[in-house]
């Protein structure tokens, strides 16, 4: 369940949307608006509530959006659309299946860093969106992620990297899960950087917890 922030934090977080113009204050009031819909619920925000965190009068927004549902509809097509080129690109990049699940998962990480309120909206909204007119991709983005890990899963397996006794289909959905999930507690500016939760993640995933 979505947190509440207080009063003012989605404008810090995405920094102040005065005296710019143009593409840059389109990228603002979409980051005030992700941070708002990951934080307080998309249902639960309305457009006067990202106009008074911009510090802008709610009719100004609609001189950039038409509504709040194409604010999400942006946040959500850009997020999804470059993850999915990300992890294509690691797939045909990286021949060797473990190297290729390793980027993957660095990849994942990376991007719970650095579009944290990208990935929680996601996270919270999912199962509302499989279900709304106009958002379609985001189910056939989610299948296409899915494709693309499993080809790799499969492929290690195929090649004897990977354990041939594992149903990959069920690691997939024990990767997917503990991965995206630590969105919910990671903090960009904290203590752990994203490559050193990768590194301890996949030390896990291989090593396991065991001594010997």
């Amino acid at each position: 369940m979505a947190t509440r922030t207080r009063r003012g934090s989605a404008k810090r977080a995405a920094g102040p949307a005065g005296g710019t113009s143009g593409s840059d204050r389109r990228d603002e009031l979409l980051g005030i608006a992700a941070a708002l819909f990951a934080t307080r619920g998309y249902a639960e925000t309305t457009v006067r509530d990202i106009a008074d965190e911009a510090g802008i009068l709610s009719g100004s927004l609609y001189h950039h959006f038409s509504s709040k549902e194409a604010m999400l509809d942006e946040i959500l097509r850009g997020f999804l659309t470059d993850l999915l080129d990300r992890f294509n690109r690691i797939e045909r990049e990286f021949e060797d299946p473990r190297q290729a699940l390793d980027e993957l998962i660095a990849a994942s990480f990376q991007s719970i860093s650095t579009t944290p309120h990208a990935v929680a909206l996601y996270q919270n909204q999912v199962d509302t969106l499989l279900r709304q007119p106009g958002f379609e991709y985001v189910g056939e983005c989610s299948r296409q992620v899915e494709k693309a890990w499993l080809r790799v899963l499969l492929a290690g397996q195929k090649a004897g990297v990977f354990r041939e006794d594992v149903d990959m289909n069920l690691m997939y959905r024990f990767i997917r899960d503990t991965v995206w999930s630590t969105v919910r507690w990671y903090r960009p500016r904290g203590k752990y950087k994203p490559e050193a939760v990768a590194k301890q993640y996949l030390d896990v995933l291989y090593g396991g917890l065991l001594t010997s």
